[in-house]
């Protein structure tokens, strides 16, 4: 429900009417917290493999929800900038851990603020040669530059 009204703008009462229309069970997280989800979409379902990804500024992943500390902890001040906006973001295992940049040249700069363990580190690395093979030398400039993305532009623009 907080999420429907954050992303709407609409009003408590306005995203309740919104969620009524809808048929919905009520389910817990699993950390505790009530959520919502479509009837018929609310079967147990598996915990995935632990994965690697590295998410633009401003992803819908990264922006979706307005409690974020169960993916973020305690990064908000390095990855979000002071109005809200994510930069770059390097997630492990479902949780930003870190973020990126790159250089002039198109090589990815990335920094993880939590151990990620050697397995972690190693998916991060595949997942960054990825990207920069997919980018082709293409350089992303996040339009809302966060703590981390600035610390990490320094370094990127040493020689």
């Amino acid at each position: 429900m907080a999420d429907l009204k954050w992303w709407t703008g609409w009003p408590l009462g306005q995203a309740r009417r919104a969620l009524a229309e809808l048929d919905t069970v009520d389910v817990e997280l699993e950390d505790g917290r009530p959520a919502l989800v479509l009837a018929g979409d609310d079967a147990p379902v598996r915990a995935p493999a632990p994965w690697a990804a590295l998410l633009p500024s401003l992803d819908p992943t990264t922006m979706g929800w307005a409690e974020r500390d169960w993916y973020l902890g305690p990064h908000r001040p390095a990855v979000f900038d002071t109005n809200g906006n994510a930069g770059p973001t390097v997630w492990w295992d479902g949780r930003i851990v870190g973020g990126w940049t790159q250089r002039a040249d198109g090589e990815i700069v990335w920094r993880v603020l939590e151990d990620v363990g050697a397995d972690g580190r190693r998916a991060i690395e595949r997942e960054v040669a990825r990207l920069q093979s997919w980018l082709g030398g293409t350089v992303v400039v996040a339009r809302f530059p966060t703590p981390l993305y600035e610390e990490l532009r320094r370094v990127a623009s040493m020689p």
